[in-house]
């Protein structure tokens, strides 16, 4: 089956009210995070940032399908020596707007370049959130699940009797009394930390994210032939991974270089996916 890639000049707030409803399965996104990227994307101050991402968040639940999943990839900063809460402060707005807040996947990177602040760390994780319309939406477990390893036998070996044993899980989650039977397998379902190192071929973007991040969630949230969106496409990576992945996508960049280069690398493109 031949795919089709959809990008587009402009900024997101408008271009998207251009797709129809309900056509989307996956948005996988990471839009300029507060005070950043000035050079390239001006800069959003925190206490402006909800302000300017509602209106996108708005078309963005408008033309995911009902079994659709949003993952937005966003970052709290540091101001004046603590945490801001915009992060937070979106999620609630986003709950008002219709939004069910899913889960929270945590990207660990395994090569983050160290630093020291007078009064913390260098972070070395981003977050992940998990938006959908209902509690009902596609997903495909088995398409993420990793090898067993090792470890397992001899945790098995070290456990009492009473540690073998739980209670019927009272919240669906499936995990039955005999522990072994989650254990003794070669595949098992993956936690809601991915460790995955940050991008270096970057294509002279400033914040472009690993392959791996997206192809994940691809993998996770659709199948063959749907569709995913990413609304601020920047270096394309969520484009090229659905294009490899025979996944339909619509990316759209408001700055023309990033735009064209784009344009340029992805084949075949066909500028009118949906009319």
């Amino acid at each position: 089956m031949k795919v089709k890639t959809d990008i587009r000049l402009g900024d997101c707030r408008e271009v998207l009210k251009t797709l129809p409803d309900n056509v989307v399965d996956l948005i996988f996104t990471s839009p300029p995070y507060t005070d950043q990227r000035k050079n390239t994307y001006g800069g959003i101050h925190p206490d402006k940032y909800v302000e300017w991402f509602l209106p996108v968040s708005t078309e963005l639940l408008r033309v995911l399908k009902p079994t659709g999943t949003f993952v937005l990839n966003i970052k709290e900063k540091v101001v004046e020596g603590e945490r801001s809460t915009y992060v937070l402060e979106l999620i609630l707005e986003m709950k008002k707007q219709g939004w069910l807040w899913t889960e929270e996947f945590i990207w660990y990177k395994k090569n983050c370049y160290p630093g020291k602040w007078p009064n913390r760390f260098r972070d070395s994780w981003e977050r992940l959130l998990q938006f959908n319309k209902g509690k009902k939406f596609n997903m495909y477990q088995e398409e993420v699940m990793v090898p067993m390893g090792d470890w397992a036998k001899s945790r098995l070996k070290k456990l009492s009797d009473t540690d073998k044993k739980r209670d019927e899980s009272k919240v669906g989650s499936g995990f039955g009394k005999n522990i072994s039977n989650w254990l003794n397998r070669d595949r098992v379902y993956p936690t809601n930390v991915l460790c995955l190192a940050t991008e270096c071929n970057n294509k002279n973007h400033s914040a472009a994210f690993p392959e791996g991040l997206p192809e994940w969630f691809l993998k996770l949230f659709t199948q063959s032939g749907d569709t995913v969106l990413d609304p601020f496409m920047g270096s394309g990576t969520t484009n090229f991974v659905a294009q490899r992945m025979n996944r339909n996508s619509i990316g759209i960049e408001i700055l023309p270089e990033y735009y064209n280069m784009v344009k340029a690398e992805l084949e075949p493109v066909k500028l009118v996916l949906f009319e």
